[in-house]
Protein backbone atom coordinates (compact mmCIF):
# COMPACT_ATOMS: atom_id res chain seq x y z
CA UNK A 1 0.00 0.00 0.00
CA UNK A 2 1.13 3.55 -0.66
CA UNK A 3 0.40 6.87 0.99
CA UNK A 4 -1.63 9.36 -1.07
CA UNK A 5 -3.48 12.54 -0.12
CA UNK A 6 -7.03 13.65 -0.78
CA UNK A 7 -7.48 17.17 -2.20
CA UNK A 8 -7.88 18.65 1.28
CA UNK A 9 -4.61 17.01 2.36
CA UNK A 10 -6.02 14.09 4.35
CA UNK A 11 -3.67 11.12 4.06
CA UNK A 12 -4.94 7.71 3.02
CA UNK A 13 -3.36 4.45 1.95
CA UNK A 14 -4.10 2.89 -1.41
CA UNK A 15 -3.70 -0.73 -2.44
CA UNK A 16 -1.69 -0.41 -5.65
CA UNK A 17 -3.14 -3.67 -7.00
CA UNK A 18 -6.48 -1.87 -7.40
CA UNK A 19 -5.18 0.90 -9.70
CA UNK A 20 -6.54 0.64 -13.25
CA UNK A 21 -5.14 3.95 -14.51
CA UNK A 22 -4.17 7.46 -13.42
CA UNK A 23 -5.13 10.69 -15.23
CA UNK A 24 -4.16 14.32 -14.82
CA UNK A 25 -7.20 16.43 -15.74
CA UNK A 26 -5.58 18.80 -14.22
CA UNK A 27 -6.45 17.17 -10.86
CA UNK A 28 -5.03 13.69 -10.47
CA UNK A 29 -7.80 11.10 -10.84
CA UNK A 30 -7.09 7.48 -9.95
CA UNK A 31 -9.53 4.99 -11.45
CA UNK A 32 -9.71 1.72 -9.57
CA UNK A 33 -10.34 -1.71 -11.08
CA UNK A 34 -13.96 -1.64 -9.88
CA UNK A 35 -14.63 1.73 -11.57
CA UNK A 36 -14.44 3.92 -8.46
CA UNK A 37 -12.51 7.16 -8.85
CA UNK A 38 -10.30 8.98 -6.36
CA UNK A 39 -9.28 12.62 -6.82
CA UNK A 40 -5.99 13.26 -5.05
CA UNK A 41 -3.45 16.07 -4.65
CA UNK A 42 -0.43 13.89 -5.51
CA UNK A 43 0.86 14.00 -9.08
CA UNK A 44 0.61 10.91 -11.29
CA UNK A 45 4.42 10.72 -11.30
CA UNK A 46 4.54 10.69 -7.48
CA UNK A 47 1.97 7.92 -7.33
CA UNK A 48 3.79 5.80 -9.92
CA UNK A 49 7.12 6.32 -8.11
CA UNK A 50 5.60 5.30 -4.76
CA UNK A 51 3.98 2.23 -6.32
CA UNK A 52 7.27 1.26 -7.98
CA UNK A 53 9.21 1.67 -4.71
CA UNK A 54 6.57 -0.29 -2.79
CA UNK A 55 6.72 -3.21 -5.23
CA UNK A 56 10.52 -3.16 -5.19
CA UNK A 57 10.48 -3.28 -1.37
CA UNK A 58 8.22 -6.34 -1.48
CA UNK A 59 10.66 -8.12 -3.81
CA UNK A 60 13.64 -7.18 -1.62
CA UNK A 61 11.83 -8.33 1.53
CA UNK A 62 10.84 -11.66 0.00
CA UNK A 63 14.41 -12.20 -1.23
CA UNK A 64 15.68 -11.43 2.28
CA UNK A 65 13.30 -13.99 3.77
CA UNK A 66 14.58 -16.61 1.38
CA UNK A 67 18.24 -15.83 2.19
CA UNK A 68 17.94 -15.79 5.97
CA UNK A 69 15.52 -18.35 7.29
CA UNK A 70 16.66 -17.91 10.92
CA UNK A 71 16.26 -14.11 11.09
CA UNK A 72 12.92 -12.46 11.80
CA UNK A 73 11.65 -10.24 8.96
CA UNK A 74 11.83 -6.47 9.46
CA UNK A 75 9.75 -3.64 8.06
CA UNK A 76 11.63 -1.03 6.05
CA UNK A 77 10.03 2.37 5.52
CA UNK A 78 10.80 3.93 2.16
CA UNK A 79 11.40 7.65 1.61
CA UNK A 80 8.13 9.56 1.39
CA UNK A 81 6.10 7.08 3.43
CA UNK A 82 5.98 9.30 6.51
CA UNK A 83 4.56 12.37 4.78
CA UNK A 84 1.50 14.00 6.25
Amino acid sequence: MILIHRLRGEPMFLNTDLIEFIESTPDTVITLADGRKLVVSDSPEEIVDRARLFRASVIVASDGLRDSQTMAPTLTLLPGTNES
